[in-house]
Order: structure tokens, then sequence, then C-alpha cells
């Protein structure tokens, strides 16, 4: 199969390297330019073997360029429906390769997609990152749930945010406030309580009680 090679853009890419602190070296292109790009790799893909697409979704994450780990994320959105949960645990460890929160996030947006079309997992996906060693593993099991709205899990959801709760790391605390925040459109109820009755950090209770009055 035909892998795609990125064009670079010279003028750009040191601005969105300095955008990310520098933690990576950037093709330099836009989304919608590199989605344009993509196109017909993932037009193609849908024709691969599970094995195959795996395989290179691994070897786009491999490659240097951050773009390339967005492409392997959005091989992996486009194939959501043919991947077994076997297949989404390997796909688990990505989290922890090249990690940071435009990567993290983006994945755990897939694995929130897979699960609501798989709820019988649900179980078993949360805790592939609950109480993990690695705190991006960890900032996925309190985002997980973002898209769920009446079917989120309050449960797991506290579970998640009360393990972390006193971890200074900021990536970690900005989850637990983005997750208050997004179901609190849904249930500002169950928010607000959860707020006024656990110690969280300023910065979790900010974020999290934006919606609420």
């Amino acid at each position: 199969m035909e892998r795609l090679v990125l064009p670079v853009n010279q003028a750009k890419k040191a601005q969105m390297a300095a955008y990310m602190r520098n933690q990576f070296i950037f093709c330099g292109l836009q989304a919608t330019e590199r989605r344009e790009l993509a196109k017909p790799l993932i037009k193609a893909s849908k024709a691969w073997t599970v094995t195959e697409l795996l395989a290179e979704i691994r070897y786009y994450f491999e490659l240097t360029e951050r773009e390339y780990q967005y492409i392997g994320i959005e091989l992996a959105n486009k194939n959501l429906r043919r991947l077994s949960v076997d297949e989404v645990k390997e796909l688990s460890q990505l989290v922890m390769v090249k990690s940071w929160w435009d990567s993290v996030d983006n994945l755990a947006s897939f694995f929130g997609s897979w699960l609501k079309k798989n709820m019988e997992y649900f179980d078993d996906v949360f805790h592939w990152f609950y109480q993990h060693d690695n705190m991006w593993m960890r900032r996925v099991s309190i985002i997980l749930q973002l898209k769920f709205k009446e079917e989120t899990k309050t449960d797991f959801l506290e579970k998640a945010i009360l393990n972390d709760r006193v971890t200074d790391e900021f990536f970690i605390q900005k989850a637990i406030g983005w997750s208050l925040r997004q179901y609190s459109k849904t249930n500002p109820e169950w928010v607000r309580e959860f707020i006024a009755t656990h110690q969280l950090s300023n910065l979790a209770v900010r974020e999290g009680s934006k919606y609420i009055k």
C-alpha cells in the first residue's frame, strides 16, 4: 500500500511547534489541508484488513512530524465500526506514545465514540485507563464520557475524578474540570452537588462550574 508523505510548510512549522511548547516537530499544515491530503489514504483504508489497519496506525504514530499522529487517529476513527474490543485495547497503548493533550484527547474521543456503540464493554474499557501509572491514561478515564450526555455513568465518572482529586498535575485537574463542565450541560444538579460535597482544586471547580449559576 502507498503511504502518505506530507509536504512541509517552512513558514508555519515553527509557529505550530511553538504553540505545542516545542514538544514536537511539525510539517506546518493546517487541519483542513492535512485532511484533504489524507482523503485518498482514508478511503483506501476501508479496504485494508484490520491487521493492516492497525499496523498502518502504528506506522504513522512512529513518524516524527506531529501531523502523522493525527492521521493515525483519523484512520482509527474512520474505521471505528470494524474494530473489536481486543483491537481497540491494542490501540489504547497509543495514549502513551508521544503523549500530549492533542493526541491524548483525540484518542479519548475515539475510545468514547467506540464505547457508545459497544456499551457492554464499558467496564472493561474504563479500567484500561483508571488508576493507571501513566498520567495520560488516567486523563482518558476522566474525559472518556464527554460525549455521553444522558448515558453518562456517573459512578464511573466519580471514581475517575476522586482517584486524582488531589493530583497536582495541571492536565489532570483541567480534565476534571472539563468533564464536570461538559456533564453540567446535561445534569447541572449532579455537578453542583458533586462540587459542593467534594474538596476539589480551584482549577477543577472553576472549570467545572462555568455553566452553573
